[in-house]
């Protein structure tokens, strides 16, 4: 199961120790895409109307690739964040409230009796499993987060209840769904799971959705569908509409009633993006009943980590000259380790070699070499300028690199420890 198991929901959350300024939601206006496509080869090709937005956009990839704002972050980055990365985290130890601790891939749940405190950590995950330790991450994740569960209450009701903390929701205790909602537009991806590697494999019925002949790589879907999974060990597993009902996972009416909210959040999120000259191109969904029986949407939502994300104004002539869209997520750090090893069979191949060595050898644990490759330096660092810029660029308000003179995770007991006893 995934760590957001043990997410919860509430309708109207109370007023955060730690303030973010959030203007109310308002239902979305219709949609008018930068770009269009064609009904007969789906290819896109810019409207006219769009001609002012794409020109408005235009100083996007140069922000995000050379820019005085991006220097500054990296510099933050290089200087402050190498002392104060938060990796782990034992606030069970340092908050006496709460009891247990769940370690997730990137966040830590505790449990405080009637409520949970989520922990977003830095801990970067793909390939299911966690790669490295990204600067700022967890602070961009759960701050993206809370803007788009404010923006989106006229779609769904959500997960949170505080937020005492940048890193920290607060949520109270609901039944998780065991099945993530994926939500794609585009044909892309590098993973297993991804619509990209099982469309190339031939596959052209991918859970209960048709897929037509002749897809290239990163072109638009012709319609948004939705591919489900669920977790068997420690991997996600697609499954069909039908497979998830006969299994039990879910009744058809609640299955019904989160596909519809989650193709409605994607649409939304889809329209926010364009409007920020960005393609939210797929992203996942979690969600909960409460104890009333109302559905909640949980876990994170549009962030970086949970979404893939293209540059708009350069992507059709990046499509048609058959390379790879300009990203703001942690595609690119999958496309490396992609390049360098096989972060799938090597992860089998080192744990069998690991098991023979141990008891062949008797080698120590300590001196063994894993298999795979460091992520390097100036790659985390770009990832993290990454994650700030698509906060910056939706938000649209500047990210706040906290002071490290207090340690974070002192902080962040601290700031959990007061906002529980508020909670009594």
């Amino acid at each position: 199961m995934s760590e957001s198991m043990f997410m919860a929901a509430a309708l109207n959350p109370p007023k955060s120790p730690f303030k973010i300024n959030l203007t109310p939601a308002l239902p979305p206006p219709p949609t008018s895409s930068a770009l269009t496509f064609k009904p007969n080869n789906n290819f896109p090709t810019l409207s006219a109307a769009a001609q002012p937005q794409q020109q408005e956009h235009a100083a996007l990839l140069d922000t995000l690739l050379n820019s005085t704002r991006k220097n500054q972050v990296l510099q933050s980055i290089r200087t402050t964040s190498p002392f104060n990365c938060l990796s782990e985290t034992n606030l069970h130890h340092t908050v006496p409230a709460l009891t247990s601790k769940t370690r997730g891939k990137v966040r830590d749940i505790y449990d405080s009796g009637e409520y949970l405190v989520l922990v977003t950590t830095d801990r970067q995950s793909a390939f299911d499993r966690v790669l490295a330790s990204i600067p700022f991450k967890g602070q961009v994740l759960n701050q993206t987060s809370l803007w788009w569960f404010e923006r989106t209450q006229h779609i769904t009701a959500n997960a949170v209840v505080s937020t005492p903390d940048p890193n920290v929701t607060i949520a109270k205790k609901c039944s998780v769904f065991p099945v993530e909602f994926v939500a794609r537009g585009f044909v892309t991806g590098s993973t297993d799971t991804s619509l990209w590697t099982v469309y190339n494999k031939g596959i052209r019925n991918y859970c209960g959705n048709a897929l037509p002949d002749g897809l290239v790589k990163n072109q638009k879907l012709a319609e948004n569908i939705l591919t489900p999974t669920t977790k068997a060990a420690d991997h996600d597993v697609p499954v069909t509409p039908d497979e998830i009902i006969e299994r039990g996972l879910m009744t058809r009416a609640d299955y019904e009633e989160v596909s519809r909210k989650a193709l409605s959040l994607f649409e939304y999120g889809e329209h926010v993006a364009s409007e920020h000259g960005l393609i939210l191109v797929d992203t996942k969904y979690e969600f909960g009943k409460a104890e009333d029986g109302s559905i909640m949407l949980i876990d994170e939502v549009h962030t970086p980590d949970s979404s893939r994300y293209w540059i708009a104004n350069s992507y059709l002539e990046r499509f048609q000259n058959g390379l790879e869209p300009e990203n703001v997520d942690k595609e690119f750090l999958r496309l490396w380790f992609k390049n360098h090893c096989n972060p799938y069979e090597d992860e089998v191949f080192f744990i069998l070699y690991l098991l023979y060595a141990l008891i062949r050898f008797q080698i120590r644990l300590m001196n063994l070499v894993q298999v795979l490759p460091e992520a390097p330096e100036d790659l985390v660092c770009e990832l993290s300028w990454r994650y700030i810029f698509l906060y910056e660029t939706i938000t649209k308000s500047k990210f706040e690199v906290l002071s490290s003179e207090e340690p974070i995770h002192e902080r962040i007991s601290r700031n959990v420890a007061s906002a529980l006893a508020s909670l009594k």
